[in-house]
């Protein structure tokens, strides 16, 4: 039976225990601020990433894994496997895939795999947990890609932020661009398009009612079907237990994480965003 590597980015936000249970490579991607440049989720915790953003003037920047940082992970990891599947953050926001394409087209010594999630942060942690799962049944990396892709062709991502700002000066606002200047109290409902870029769905007046139209959504995706569902957070611990809470009374939830934005997502959507992530079940 082959040896398939499972490697992803840090902005799946996966748990050590996620990571070490199922063997994960994780690549961190960076922070740059005021000339320190900080590893994605080693560095810099959550909590004082989103206390200094909150008074800080001038925003942090991020960046992706070089070529040749993507190589060197090739290389090591082709030491004790003879495939390697990479589900990474969407391309419509990151040049990441790129990047990790470019190292494939070099590499020879074990084939790669690289997937565009065309998502981020629980999205993507679900799509490596379906990766997860069909190298655990001994599936080939041919199989295991197909699964992989599967999934991250049935997710959807749809998320709420406090403020624009940060997506704006960040330069990943995309479509929801057209709802910069609304009043305060109206709360975005954005989305990642069959693109993996980031669009504007609706708007809604006041968080509680952002938050209830999120389980709305994911219960409109699961259709009915088992879902797996992610709820993600940027220093918003009871606004996600609230969707969680309503999300586990009404759905079949085959798995269901909450994991925490640290700061390269976090850069973009500052403090207090909310995201939901589900793929249902073909059954």
């Amino acid at each position: 039976m082959s040896q398939i590597a499972i490697l992803t980015d840090s902005t799946a936000y996966l748990t050590p225990e996620l990571v070490e249970l199922h063997n994960i490579q994780v690549t961190p991607l960076k922070v740059h601020w005021k000339g320190e440049t900080f590893r994605d989720g080693i560095d810099l915790t959550p909590q004082a990433f989103y206390t200094r953003l909150k008074h800080e003037t001038e925003l942090p920047t991020t960046s992706q894994p070089s070529i040749q940082e993507f190589i060197q992970i090739y290389e090591d990891l082709a030491q004790k496997y003879d495939g390697i599947i990479a589900p990474l953050i969407s391309s419509g926001i990151s040049g990441t895939v790129a990047s990790a394409q470019a190292a494939a087209a070099q590499f020879t010594r074990v084939p790669v795999k690289v997937i565009d999630s065309h998502t981020t942060s629980t999205g993507l942690a679900l799509i490596v947990l379906a990766a997860a799962r069909a190298v655990t049944k001994g599936k080939s990396l041919n199989e295991v890609a197909q699964l992989t892709q599967s999934a991250a062709d049935n997710m959807s991502t749809f998320f709420v932020v406090d403020t624009l700002k940060y997506l704006h000066l960040g330069g990943r606002i995309g479509g929801a661009s057209r709802y910069l200047g609304s009043a305060l109290n109206i709360k975005p409902i954005l989305y990642f398009n069959d693109k993996g870029m980031i669009d504007a769905l609706e708007r809604v007046r006041t968080i509680q009612k952002a938050l209830n139209r999120l389980a709305e959504l994911v219960k409109e995706k699961a259709n009915g079907k088992p879902a797996h569902i992610g709820l993600i957070h940027a220093s918003a611990p009871e606004r996600v237990a609230l969707v969680k809470e309503k999300l586990e009374t009404s759905l079949q939830c085959e798995e269901i994480l909450t994991l925490e934005l640290s700061p390269v997502i976090g850069t973009h959507v500052g403090p207090g965003a909310i995201g939901v992530a589900v793929y249902a079940d073909s059954v």
